[in-house]
């Protein structure tokens, strides 16, 4: 199994499971929908294409244990609801434990980011993964940092991450 992942956790709704190929249609939603991707630029305009380089990522991170999403199910539905998981990032030159989180657009607003979120947090401070978690948030997705701040992160600092202006917000094991 790679490291740092949640595969088989759960929260109070939500089952965390390894991302596979079979999934792809069913997150291909989440690139349709402009509002998605609105903060972050450098993304490919074509949603499948989108879908299939952001793919390409969590199984390289699998392969290489640097973390990675998890595929989140409702429970008793299986229905794919978002990613989330902890990812093994470098920022400013620092390897730093990210806490990364996308929900697909029909289930925004319902509070699976937090939740998903809350979970990754706890795992990773239970298993001492890390002393510190961040969650790197372009300057403008006031509703990612809404989430940050309810899964009692604080802002540290901001910074250009891959070409974006983004703020880093930090917890403390």
């Amino acid at each position: 199994m790679p490291a740092y992942v949640l595969f088989n956790e759960e929260s109070e709704r939500l089952l965390f499971k390894e991302v596979k190929n079979s999934d792809f249609e069913d997150w291909l939603p989440f690139h349709k929908e402009p509002l998605s991707s609105q903060y972050w630029s450098g993304l490919p305009s074509d949603p499948i294409t989108a879908c299939k380089e952001q793919f390409q990522r969590i199984f390289e991170r699998y392969h290489k244990n640097l973390g990675g999403m998890n595929a989140l199910f409702l429970k008793g539905s299986n229905t794919l609801v978002g990613l989330c998981g902890i990812l093994i990032q470098e920022v400013d030159g620092l390897q730093e434990f990210e806490i990364g989180y996308s929900i697909l657009p029909n289930y925004w607003r319902q509070g699976y980011a937090f939740e998903a979120a809350e979970k990754c947090k706890k795992v990773a401070f239970n298993k001492k993964w890390a002393n510190s978690l961040i969650s790197i948030i372009q300057v403008d997705n006031v509703p990612s940092q809404k989430t940050a701040l309810k899964n009692g992160m604080f802002l540290d600092f901001t910074t250009t991450y891959h070409n974006n202006k983004v703020h880093i917000y930090r917890i403390n094991a």
